[in-house]
């Protein structure tokens, strides 16, 4: 897909003109825009750029408006790549806003841009409108020059100019990103993705908790690894904290899905804490094994990562008998106490082809070795993988959703890799690198087992507004399953 920037001022065409970015001066005012905007196809994608008037407060002279709505003959017009956009724009440093942008056949000034104003928009301009009907890809970028405190017509105007001109040029690279990443598509939606039964009782368990005691409810460490989650129930009252002793006496208090070491318990216990346990259910399967196995004497290699809180509680369990093994490497070298007495257990969120081949390497040194009934890796880590790898079979890229600190979404980024497409971990849309979708007709889409669903809604907008507008769902597995919540919350 070709992609164009169409700027009404010289000066504006000037100031965004870089190597490789194709620029149009399409000429200021409605009339002249319509006349470029009937040149499209659907072949073209169009980015509006140059200077506007701002509306409210919040917009200052050289700041940027990424327009996520213009005027159209019907009404508003959404432009759904405005998010990536942004974020962008604003990794360069720039200052950045996100919302309507109304057109105007002239100046603006006084009363009527206080009337726009309270129809919600940023910023106003004399040409986006015209450009709403193209039928490709469509984006608008404004530069603030005037603001209701700082119209037009007062001195300092050209200074204001200026700054808006600097903050276009400044731009100008990620408009031609922008531009490279247009292209017809289509989005391949792995499932199962997002929340797994343990995420959204754990979430559960914290809204209810909230409920019926009332803010403030304290919380163990996040209570899932995402910080959308995180933020959230921090808005309904929840406080999270790093410790028991961050924890005044009494207090409510949630421990979190990762689970946690005895000692954590007889913490809270000391202070008297009303302690509610959102310990994952297949978590707590893990903490049995590892107590039953070290009751009877053995050494318990666990299989996962030793920073990650999971592996931290349940280590806890029996602190002088639990090895940890990150690796077949450490595997091929661990010593137990006795090498007749070794049992193992795993982190529930790891990569199930790297963790098999960690207990390959374990029961083919030490063949008495005890393991657990079934697998330790929970069924929503299993089946995300699975979709995953299924999805990257097909894509030229892998998106996958979620915080840099889960490990269940780390994880699908690796297995993603392993099938041999480009992957990249993210928080949201606004991480999203322009140039990761350069020539990516197909682009694969999960989430880790904390991320929420509408991140990945989100995304997939996003990216209709670059072309890709074809969804696929690719399903591998149903999952219906349930766990209860603890009688402190049912």
């Amino acid at each position: 897909m070709n992609g164009v920037v169409c700027a009404p001022m010289y000066l504006e065409a000037a100031a965004v003109r870089v190597p490789g970015l194709r620029v149009l001066h399409t000429g200021m005012g409605p009339r002249r825009a319509a006349e470029s905007a009937r040149r499209f196809g659907g072949d073209t994608a169009v980015l509006v750029a140059g200077v506007a008037g701002g509306l409210t407060g919040r917009v200052r002279p050289g700041d940027l408006v990424v327009a996520t709505e213009i005027d159209g003959p019907g009404g508003p017009v959404r432009l759904p790549s405005a998010h990536l956009l942004a974020g962008a724009l604003r990794r360069l440093g720039l200052t950045v806003h996100t919302g309507p942008i109304a057109s105007s056949d002239t100046l603006v000034e006084g009363a009527d841009r206080a009337r726009l104003a309270v129809g919600g928009a940023l910023a106003v301009d004399m040409e986006s409108a015209q450009f709403a009907g193209v039928p490709g890809p469509l984006a608008v970028v404004r530069a603030i020059v005037d603001t209701p405190d700082r119209p037009l017509w007062r001195p300092g105007t050209v200074l204001r100019g200026i700054a808006g001109l600097r903050s276009l040029h400044a731009a100008a690279p990620v408009l031609r990103e922008w531009c490279e990443a247009t292209g017809s598509g289509e989005v391949l939606l792995a499932s199962p993705r997002s929340f797994c039964a343990g995420v959204d009782r754990a979430i559960e368990i914290v809204e209810r908790a909230l409920q019926r005691y009332g803010a403030p409810v304290y919380v163990r460490r996040q209570i899932v690894h995402n910080v959308h989650v995180v933020r959230r129930l921090e808005g309904l009252g929840a406080v999270f904290v790093q410790e028991i002793e961050d924890v005044p006496p009494g207090a409510t208090t949630v421990l979190a899905a990762h689970g946690v070491a005895p000692s954590v318990r007889q913490a809270a216990a000391a202070k008297e804490l009303q302690v509610i346990d959102a310990t994952c259910p297949l978590v707590t399967k893990v903490h049995n094994e590892v107590r039953r196995y070290s009751a009877r004497g053995d050494t318990v290699f666990l299989i996962g990562h030793a920073d990650h809180e999971e592996v931290e509680g349940t280590v806890g369990e029996a602190p002088g008998q639990v090895v940890v093994v990150e690796d077949a490497a450490a595997a091929a070298h661990v010593q137990p106490r006795d090498p007749g007495k070794v049992a193992y257990a795993m982190q529930t969120t790891l990569a199930v082809d790297e963790a098999e081949e960690i207990a390959t390497v374990l029961r083919e040194r030490f063949p008495a070795m005890q393991a657990p009934r079934r697998d330790d890796i929970c069924y929503a880590t299993t089946n995300r993988q699975r979709a995953v790898r299924a999805v990257a079979g097909e894509a030229d890229l892998v998106l996958v959703v979620g915080s840099a600190n889960s490990s269940n979404s780390k994880r699908l980024v690796e297995v993603a890799r392993r099938q041999g497409a480009p992957a990249h971990l993210v928080d949201d849309v606004s991480e999203v690198d322009l140039r990761w979708l350069a020539g990516a007709r197909r682009i694969g889409i999960t989430a880790g087992a904390s991320a929420p669903p509408h991140l990945v809604e989100e995304l997939t907008r996003c990216l209709s507004g670059l072309g890709r507008t074809r969804v696929r769902d690719s399903q591998v597995a149903d999952e219906d399953i349930r766990f209860t919540l603890p009688r402190e919350v049912g």
